[in-house]
């Protein structure tokens, strides 16, 4: 039988998800002593592709992998097409307004300027406030928008806040909550049903034991 292949992000969600398979009792000594190898075999039927964040999205999308792990923040910027079922509880951060201490961002009648590495998900979340602002999109040290003069405010991942105090900036408000997600393509969702269905099952048992992640609705 072809074995059920998931995308993983690599760093971070490739470790925490390393972990949860240890927990359920999955052989994944290919992933940990993987050298530069980026197909690896977890267990006997399930096979993980190391990817980046946006390209899991895609390769689940395309349907050449069932399964993915992402996090919500990519999931909230790229979009796509599939179910989005299981909020793995780790990865926890959150998007985060931002901008210089103590300034009232929705103070005055101008027209304020945002910069952000995630324009899609700032467009979504003014346009759900009913607020017209021009966005530009930063790549790099996205803090830097308003120390040079640039924009009003950044939208941007904040994990302790620490790097926004240190450069004179705090959070306004918070924009969405970002955690890892198990996403499923549609038509492998079907296919596969009781396969996929009894991974899903095995991994909210290890989830419900921890304490955390939840079934999306």
């Amino acid at each position: 039988m072809k074995p059920i292949r998931i995308a993983l992000t690599k760093g971070r969600l490739e470790k925490d998800t390393v972990a949860l398979f240890d927990r359920m009792g999955l052989d994944t000594s290919a992933v940990k002593d993987k050298g530069r190898r980026l197909i690896l075999p977890v267990g006997d039927n399930l096979e993980v592709v190391l990817a980046k964040a946006a390209d899991v999205i895609t390769y689940v999308e395309h349907g050449v992998c069932d399964l993915g792990i992402v996090g919500k923040d990519t999931i909230l910027e790229k979009g796509g097409s599939f179910y989005e079922v299981l909020d793995l509880g780790f990865g926890r951060c959150r998007f985060a307004l931002a901008g210089p201490a103590g300034k009232d961002f929705y103070s005055g009648y101008t027209r304020k300027t945002v910069a952000s590495k995630y324009t899609n998900v700032a467009r979504s979340y003014f346009e759900g406030r009913g607020m017209d602002v021009d966005l530009v999109k930063i790549e790099g040290s996205v803090e830097l928008a308003p120390l040079l003069g640039l924009a009003d405010a950044i939208v941007d991942i904040v994990e302790t806040g620490s790097t926004l105090k240190e450069n004179g900036l705090e959070v306004y408000e918070t924009v969405a909550d970002i955690s890892a997600r198990l996403i499923v393509n549609i038509a492998s969702m079907k296919l596969h049903k009781q396969e996929i269905e009894g991974l899903l099952f095995a991994i909210q048992k290890v989830l419900d034991q921890r304490g955390q992640g939840k079934v999306e609705a």
